[in-house]
Parts: structure tokens; sequence; C-alpha cells
């Protein structure tokens, strides 16, 4: 197993990959990252800017871009960051060239939606006998772009390659704490999507402050039932990648999933929000995967299913939300 990281590739050149290959290169690696549109690998590699997808931040100009898989998997280390929905094809390419040894690092939030697979159970697949980590925690790509304070959650069963990889990505600004549960730190980072597309339909409604603590409270249970039904472990959900990303992103308009519930609330169509944007909003496909997901646990997630029925079936929110408030109230249970 290889331990040591100098050359990290990244697959997908979205706003997140590309804040992560500017924090791979201020941590001193040399950094290849992947993109599909020949238009942003000759923006990274011209004016060293992604004027796409995070315009606005300059990159060392040390950073390389291309569209081809094999010069990601010649790496040390591959971070995984196209959108979620995409990671089966992409990674089904790239195990032509994967070489032994090379860790896969999971650095998408979601759950393939045709399937209900975590992300790591389709790497399992996809790659195998690849070791597998996974990176999330509270994160804004653009915040982690300028190199302001960010800590995250990388979780693996390998614990040498743990900690060779938060070396190989740390700094001063970019702090990597060790787990090894894969599952919860997944499953955390997966599903506060949906709820920060609930927490933006209440902002937009205009229910209150009141009412969103208590969405992300009874949020947080959902995903530690869900979690601790796949095999987590639900103190995993009070750390970075469970309530620290799951309070960034439902308080935020910086937030994809937040931006979109706002404009939901206020009476917008789904479909003229999402038509007006170049970057996928997970928390979309998520939902139905993650109500897939309870089913096959036999878990309730009330919160989950309404965000699912709004978002994917054509759910009235007003009536949504009266079912939910209708729902019997019985004891607290924060963590399940």
């Amino acid at each position: 197993m290889n331990k040591t990281i100098q050359k990290i590739g990244i697959a997908g050149a979205g706003a997140w990959g590309t804040a992560l290959a500017a924090t791979a290169r201020r941590a001193g690696r040399d950094v290849v990252i992947q993109a599909h549109e020949a238009d942003v690998v000759e923006a990274i590699n011209s004016v060293h800017e992604n004027c796409r997808f995070l315009p606005g931040i300059k990159l060392d100009k040390e950073i390389r871009a291309t569209t081809n898989f094999e010069d990601i998997t010649a790496c040390d280390a591959v971070l995984l960051v196209m959108p979620a929905q995409f990671l089966r094809a992409a990674t089904t390419e790239m195990a032509t060239s994967w070489r032994d040894g090379v860790p896969a690092v999971i650095c998408a939030k979601g759950i393939e939606q045709k399937t209900g697979a975590l992300l790591s159970e389709v790497c399992a697949e996809t790659l195998p006998g690849v070791t597998l980590a996974v990176l999330s925690g509270p994160t804004f790509a653009i915040e982690v772009a300028h190199g302001l304070p960010t800590a995250v959650t990388l979780a693996s069963k390998d614990p040498d390659q743990a900690a060779a990889l938060v070396t190989a990505m740390g700094t001063p600004t970019f702090r990597a704490y060790r787990s090894d549960d894969v599952v919860g730190v997944e499953l955390g980072g997966a599903i506060k999507n949906v709820l920060a597309i609930g927490c933006g339909i209440i902002e937009g409604r205009g229910l209150g402050d009141n009412a969103r603590a208590a969405f992300i409270t009874r949020g947080l249970a959902e995903i530690a039932r869900l979690a601790t039904a796949k095999g987590a472990s639900p103190e995993t959900l009070v750390g970075l990648s469970g309530v620290g990303d799951l309070t960034l992103t439902c308080n935020a308009m910086q937030s994809r999933n937040f931006s979109l519930g706002v404009a939901l609330g206020a009476g917008r169509s789904l479909e003229d929000v999402l038509g007006e944007r170049s970057s996928v909003t997970e928390g979309v496909f998520t939902a139905s995967s993650t109500v897939r997901l309870a089913k096959s646990l036999n878990v309730d997630a009330p919160l989950c299913t309404a965000m699912d029925q709004i978002l994917n079936k054509g759910a009235d929110i007003e009536a949504t939300i009266k079912g939910l408030l209708a729902r019997p109230v019985g004891a607290e249970d924060p963590l399940g």
C-alpha cells in the first residue's frame, strides 16, 4: 500500500473540486484536475482560473487541468469530486487505468438515485480492491479556495492511508480530522442536502427561526436513525460531517440546496430554479435516494419523505407542512 502522497489527481472540476485543487497545491502537492468541459481545462491552464464554476479565484499556475482520466489515475491519490449521480460511470471508466495502491477519496455528497447505494458502495463495485476514504464536513468551496479556516472529517478503514491523506491535504487553515466511520460520514454529508432544502423552504415561507431550528434538530435525529441502521456510529453525527455540515448548509444562501428551498418557499417552480443553474443541486436527487434507503432499512424518515414528495412527486408545499405539523408528538430521542 502506497503511503507517500505527493501527486494528487482530482476528478471533477466544479467549484468544490477546484477549491480542493487549490488546497492541495497550498499543501505543497503536485495537482492535476480533470474536467469534462474543454473550456474549463483551457481556462485553468491558460489564465489559471475556473471561470465557469469558481470565477474570481486565481489558481496556482502549477495546477494542471486535463480532460483525460488517465492523467488522474497516474497520481498517488485520486479525489472523486464529480456529482454523485455520475460517480458510477466515471469510476467504471477510471478502473481500466487505476494503479495498485492508489487510494480513492470520495468528496462528492449523495446517494445513488437508481440503486439507493452509498457512494462507497458504488466504488466498492467499480473499483474493487481500492482503498476508499470519504472527505466531508462543513465546507463552502469559495471559502476553502480563499484559504479561510476550515475543518473536515476524513474517514477510512485504513488508518495508515488516512494518516497519509491527512498529511497530504492538510494546511494550517484546512484541518482534517480522522475517522473510521465511513458510512456515518457519508450519510451525514448526503442527507443534510435534503434537509437544507427544507430549511430553505421554511425561510422562503417566512415560518421563522424557531421552525428552522426544530427542523435541523429533528433532521439530525433522522440522519442518526438511518446511519445507525446502516451500521454507523450515532456519535459521528455530532461531529463535523454531521451537525457541523448540517448547520452550515441549513443556514446560508451560499448553499445551493438552501437557496433552492428559499426559492421554492417563495413560490418559484423547481424547474425554473434548476434551469438557471450550471451546478448540480444534490439534495433533489438525494431526497428520493434517502427515502428508498429508509424503506429498505425500515426506518421512519418523515422529513426526508416530505422533501421527496415536494421535490420529486409534485406535492403541495403548504399541505405537506400541515401534514408534518399534524404528526403525533412523542418522547425526544436526539440521536435516533
